[in-house]
């Protein structure tokens, strides 16, 4: 049976992993550093972890693994999971791969250096969209079905 794993501190659709997961019978984990609201459900499961820088990435990356399904937006914990042969998804859906995670790593890297040359420098991404929350849920409903397989 596949698992999903949500790095769900800052997790905008940990709602929406559970519907998806509930239809193909997948245990989701919750994995957070606490402050999130039990979810009491058969399929769910809360993991706390305790505090410290990175804690809630390391309890995943050491147990995420081929048919399981990773939900995160932290490109680091992504590449640990897409190389340990899970199936990687940030919020919007966006799959991260092998094809893909070495240029995902190195533009999160210019960018820290860029937003570090410049203090000043502002801005972040775009707000979550109704769109967005669409796409993830069709992506997380195909890397289910491909996890099946």
């Amino acid at each position: 049976m596949s698992r999903v794993f949500v790095d769900a501190d800052a997790c905008p659709v940990k709602a929406e992993a559970l519907r998806v997961a509930e239809r193909h019978g997948a245990e989701v984990m919750y994995v957070a550093n606490g402050g999130l609201r039990p979810v009491e459900h058969p399929l769910a499961r809360m993991v706390y972890v305790p505090e410290g820088p990175d804690e809630a990435d390391k309890w995943i990356a050491e147990r995420a693994g081929p048919g399981d399904v990773v939900v995160t937006a932290d490109i680091p914990l992504a590449a640990k999971c897409v190389a340990a042969g899970a199936a990687v998804l940030n919020h919007t859906g966006e799959p991260f791969t092998q094809a893909n995670i070495g240029q995902k790593l190195a533009t999160r890297d210019l960018m820290a250096d860029l937003r570090a040359a410049d203090p000043f420098r502002q801005g972040g991404g775009r707000a979550f969209s109704k769109a967005d929350r669409a796409r993830f849920l069709d992506a997380l409903e195909c890397a289910l079905r491909a996890a099946a397989r």
